[in-house]
């Protein structure tokens, strides 16, 4: 028995695990309450008819931040979980049948530049060069620092006018790539933490680097794998598990979180409260008005939130050797179908596709002789008034048509075990805002001071973690959301006893 300090942590995604576990080496008794049947929040596992599929993150960009929660207690990651390393990183399939495979090794990479562009392939080394100036500062000093005061957003403000922030992705990528085909696959990566490459703001050309650094790495087993290796990381250092228990409100007290009332009417007191849940549905239905900041509501209403997405999973009778692990499918049109997702919130004939194919790299993911896969579609959030009810069957046959055409030839008469998520799944299983498929935007009047803060703003020992937060989205930002937090509790001794 001890007699430490309590924290309760409400959701179980890689910024609530990251939490609990740094919350846990700090000296904390920790408790991780999970609405899902399984810890993992959007880190899901589905099965069907043989074939595994994975529901959450399929990239992993970062895995010293992994690494880092199993130094904490002594422990090599390694001994837990397995990361390969992916090449190509992704394969590039634009509508005209161009392929550019985005390379592992660099000289490769600037190969496949020059086969499209052959002045880009010293541009590309200059954008690299920002990227690295970029990441310098955005990653490496600013992505584990709390933002609670304006003070330190103005501290900063001559290094985001220095790293070009007021331009956008498109527009930094753009100064210094000419080829049209690989300013479109340079400027995605907005898009896999929810932001629009044409108003995201060019500090996330940091992820350039990461990548470069870091390389581009898949788990064997999956997000399954990750999220048992972290399970068996947290029971044995004592963090307690308890799933099926979704959270009504946070109990405030003089303007002090002292405890959680749950889905059954129970009680459940505690020193400090680490939110995983998306911020937006925090504030909007687990705290009353009166306990919240004006600066809070005002944020609640002025928000803008990510696109949704359409996932489709499904299994093939046969293999496709020759697709890489990581596609991504690009329509004809690119900025105007990025206005027709976030601004115009309609839903289009065209679509760009994100295809993940495991079995190209873990053949366990499906039975002998077949693939298994699953295809992502940007589409609006809930705020377009979309039926996802009515429109979820036409969304899907559209997407096995493009592939079809595109990538998976055949595919009509291959596809087995089918199913799909649309931005409704993601509101109801995941108490996702609209079901924003990456909390709110990444834009620059949305990031640092601007975002919802770590610290919650006017109720004490409420913090947040998670895609909502500040860093922001994306496996490197969620688990450094938890570095964030880690710096602004305070240690607790772990020797007293009962």
């Amino acid at each position: 028995m001890t007699n430490n300090k309590k924290a309760i942590v409400i959701g179980s995604g890689f910024g609530g695990i990251g939490a609990a576990l740094r919350t846990r080496a700090k000296g904390y008794d920790v408790t991780i309450l999970e609405q899902c049947e399984n810890i993992g929040g959007r880190a899901q596992t589905y099965h069907k008819d043989g074939f595994k599929h994975d529901a959450g993150p399929t990239v992993i960009t970062a895995p010293f931040l992994f690494d880092e929660l199993y130094e904490l207690f002594g422990k090599k990651r390694e001994d837990y979980i397995e990361f390969v390393p992916l090449d190509p990183w992704y394969r590039f399939v634009f509508e005209d049948g161009t392929v550019f495979d985005y390379a592992q090794e660099i000289d490769d990479l600037l190969n496949n530049i020059s086969a499209l562009s052959e002045e880009d392939k010293n541009n590309y080394l200059d954008l690299l060069k920002m990227s690295e100036e970029i990441y310098n500062i955005g990653f490496e000093k600013l992505s584990d620092v709390p933002f609670n005061s304006v003070s330190k957003m103005m501290a900063i403000t001559p290094y985001l006018v220095k790293l070009q922030a007021y331009k956008t992705v498109w527009g930094l990528i753009s100064s210094h790539l000419k080829n049209d085909y690989l300013r479109r696959a340079f400027s995605i990566q907005p898009l896999l933490v929810g932001g629009n490459p044409f108003e995201t703001t060019s500090i996330y050309c940091l992820i350039h680097y990461l990548e470069r650094k870091w390389g581009v790495w898949f788990a064997m087993g999956g997000t399954t794998a990750i999220i048992q290796g972290l399970q068996k990381l947290m029971v044995e250092e004592g963090v307690e598990i308890k799933t099926n228990i979704s959270v009504q409100e946070i109990i405030v007290e003089n303007k002090k979180a002292v405890g959680i009332l749950d889905h059954n009417n129970e009680t459940h007191h505690t020193d400090i409260i680490i939110s995983n849940a998306d911020p937006a549905h925090l504030y909007e239905n687990m705290i009353k008005d009166e306990n919240q900041s004006l600066s809070t509501k005002l944020k609640r209403k002025t928000f803008k939130y990510s696109m949704g997405l359409f996932v489709l999973y499904f299994g093939t009778t046969r293999r496709y050797e020759d697709v890489a692990h990581h596609t991504i499918f690009m329509s004809e049109r690119y900025k105007s179908l990025l206005d027709d997702i976030f601004n115009k919130q309609i839903l289009t004939e065209d679509l760009s596709l994100y295809l993940h194919r495991p079995t190209a790299t873990d053949p366990s993911f499906a039975p002998e002789g077949q693939d298994s896969f699953y295809v992502l579609a940007p589409v609006p959030n809930l705020q377009s008034g979309i039926d996802w009810d009515e429109k979820g069957q036409e969304v899907r046959d559209r997407v096995v048509s493009i592939l079809e055409e595109h990538l998976l030839p055949g595919l009509s008469e291959t596809i087995t075990a089918d199913f799909y998520k649309t931005p409704q799944d993601f509101k109801d299983n995941y108490s996702s805002m609209f079901g924003a498929g990456f909390s709110i935007a990444p834009h620059l009047t949305q990031s640092a001071w601007f975002r919802y803060h770590n610290k919650a703003e006017g109720i004490e020992n409420l913090f947040l973690t998670g895609a909502g937060t500040h860093p922001g989205a994306g496996v490197p930002g969620v688990l450094s959301s938890a570095k964030v937090i880690e710096k602004l509790i305070p240690d607790v001794s772990l020797s007293k006893a009962a």
